[in-house]
């Protein structure tokens, strides 16, 4: 043990950063994927292995069960006025096609300082986070000078049921900081507050208008086909322009994206027009983004002359922070409904929703964080507002609404989150740790100026 300063805590962080390192591979190799149709074992595995990773930091730990659902890892530790919970999630994304990656998804690998695989960002770098934070402090202090409480979850990405867990059970969640570690940062070496997230709803349309495939020689033209009638309906979800139709959005006051950066991290043609109309940020971040995320159809490979009877696609509506769910996912139903052609038959199951959230990022808490992540990065932080979401933040804005949120994290826009080649940067994950650490010594009491 030594005397906690910035410098004591940065030496602590990088001599921890290989045993970190290793302990985020051990977490990538597991193929914990929550999405239906895929195997439990890994799962309840990357349950586990957290809860041990945890433990072994000095953390009292439990596997917290959850109806309906995978369990949470819930870790303690500390004593002190001040209380901390620290959220991640342990459940990654489908590793998609196989064939995009250069290295398999669940085989961890570095390049350029990189580690790539898939959750190694999106949100095992927030566990990581968690854990090398914690750890960092008990070698400097033996001991976490604050109330800790770490809550990872196991269906963050498939919307699972913590949310309605957290609601029922608010005491889980009494903190006067959260800190949720599923964001990242603007570019390497930027550090970044999260002060806005869209919300989220979805909704599955289906059109059935014959009983059975019919010889498009003998009956297309006058028979109706299934797959041209939903094409019609996906098409009023845009207008000519490319914006979304369904509900308003408003400006946004803060940090602006830059397009270039943009049509970057897309891989996107200079001269390839980029949809809607408007500042940039604002399509981003506060008005409405529809897609189409799933299609059930007949393949291209194996088609036959046939005109088709029956058709479904997922369709997945980002909202303005703010904007009430359920009547947005009244309007998305009423608007497939509503836009069916010729008379077809057509079927809308609502599906999930998560509400967004604008975070005010004025309190105490939060100057000691930017006092933390300017002395993790050696410069201020901004404040940047994200098109994602994360189904459990209102849940805890609503049962601890005196809590100081932050949403900060290790990603940035090279990590490629939920795409092929999926990957965190090892030093921004380094400043990162150090920023968690130096914020929960300092909400401890300590480094005060």
């Amino acid at each position: 043990m030594s005397a906690c300063t910035v410098d004591s805590l940065r030496q602590a962080v990088h001599e921890l950063m290989p045993q970190l390192q290793a302990d985020l591979e051990h977490l990538v190799r597991i193929p914990s994927c929550a999405f239906a149709g895929f195997p439990r074992e890994p799962v309840r595995e990357a349950a586990e292995e957290t809860r041990r990773l945890f433990a072994d930091a000095g953390m009292q730990t439990e596997l917290l069960p959850i109806d309906g659902g995978e369990p949470a890892v819930v870790g303690r530790v500390g004593e002190g006025a001040a209380r901390v919970l620290l959220y991640a999630h342990y459940d990654v994304q489908p590793a998609g096609d196989l064939d995009a990656w250069i290295t398999p998804p669940f085989e961890p690998t570095v390049r350029d300082g990189r580690l790539h695989g898939r959750g190694a960002a999106d949100d095992k770098s927030g566990i990581a986070m968690h854990l090398g934070a914690i750890r960092a402090l008990q070698r400097v202090l033996g001991h976490v000078p604050v109330q800790v409480v770490a809550l990872i979850e196991g269906e963050e990405e498939c919307g699972g049921p913590l949310p309605e867990y957290v609601l029922e059970h608010p005491q889980i969640a009494q903190a006067d900081v959260i800190v949720i570690a599923d964001v990242g940062n603007r570019a390497l070496g930027e550090p970044t507050f999260v002060a806005a997230l869209r919300g989220l709803v979805d909704a599955t349309v289906e059109v059935r208008t014959l009983p059975r495939p019919a010889h498009s020689g003998m009956y297309g033209g006058p028979a109706p086909d299934a797959l041209l009638a939903l094409i019609r309906i996906l098409d009023t979800l845009r207008d000519e322009h490319g914006d979304t139709t369904i509900v308003p959005g408003y400006p946004w006051t803060g940090a602006q994206a830059d397009e270039a950066e943009f049509r970057k991290e897309l891989g996107m043609r200079p001269d390839q027009p980029l949809l809607g109309t408007g500042p940039l940020t604002d399509r981003l971040v506060t008005r409405p983004a529809v897609s189409v995320i799933g299609l059930d159809a007949p393949p291209v490979a194996g088609a036959i002359n046939a005109v088709i009877p029956h058709a479904r696609a997922k369709v997945s509506l980002r909202l303005p922070p703010g904007t009430d769910t359920q009547a947005a996912m009244d309007a998305l139903c009423e608007h497939l409904r509503s836009a069916a052609p010729w008379g077809v038959d057509v079927t809308v199951t609502p599906g999930e929703q998560g509400r967004g959230c604008a975070i005010a990022t004025d309190g105490p808490a939060y100057a000691a964080a930017r006092w933390a992540m300017e002395a993790a990065f050696g410069k201020a932080p901004a404040e940047a507002g994200e098109g994602g979401s994360i189904p459990l933040l209102a849940a805890l804005a609503d049962v601890a609404p005196a809590a100081e949120i932050m949403l900060m994290g290790a990603e940035d826009p090279g990590a490629l989150i939920h795409a092929p080649n999926e990957s965190v940067d090892l030093q921004e994950l380094e400043r990162m740790v150090l920023a968690e650490a130096l914020l929960l010594a300092r909400l401890g009491g300590l480094l005060t100026e």
